[in-house]
């Protein structure tokens, strides 16, 4: 899973619009056109071989640019971050483990509770313990730190649009 697949998955679990999409990107310091935002969500067919149509996308999506997508949604759900004078703002390093980074911010855009998110995985039948999710949730270096997989990710994302659906809760 690469993180257009991410993106993508995200758009349609949560039913982000797109003018909400190129507005997150702005928000989180990256913005993008209409025509960018639909580029990333759209798999590129003239791949060469039947394995790369799958994750081969027109515009791809790194690390730096899902998570200026994520600060953006968060700060497009909960509203701007009353300013800090004292701290200084620390430009992104670089992202080893992005699905923990997804799963964060995710929880922290959706108002979501650590129980809300083991419903969410057990939605897609997968059953996380507690202390599973608070390993994956932690700050990377962290002794208890637990880097998150495709597989986590992926049904997280998937459950997450069984709720959403279900509840009629959208973005």
């Amino acid at each position: 899973m690469n993180n257009n697949d991410r993106l993508l998955r995200l758009r349609y679990a949560v039913d982000i619009k797109d003018s909400d999409m190129v507005k997150a990107f702005e928000l989180g310091g990256h913005p993008v056109s209409r025509e960018e935002v639909r580029e990333m969500l759209t798999r590129n067919h003239d791949a060469r071989s039947t394995e790369d149509k799958e994750n081969v996308y027109l515009k791809a999506v790194n690390n730096q640019v899902l998570d200026a997508f994520l600060n953006g949604y968060i700060t497009l759900k909960r509203g701007p971050q009353k300013e800090q004078k004292d701290i200084p703002q620390q430009k992104s390093k670089e992202i080893k483990h992005i699905n923990n980074v997804l799963l964060k911010k995710i929880k922290i855009a959706l108002f979501l509770t650590s129980e809300d998110m083991l419903a969410i995985f057990a939605e897609a039948g997968i059953y996380p313990t507690k202390g599973e999710l608070g390993a994956i949730l932690r700050k990377e270096g962290h002794r208890n730190f637990k880097p998150c997989g495709d597989k986590y990710a992926r049904n997280f994302l998937k459950g997450l649009g069984l709720v959403y659906r279900k509840d009629g809760n959208h973005s």
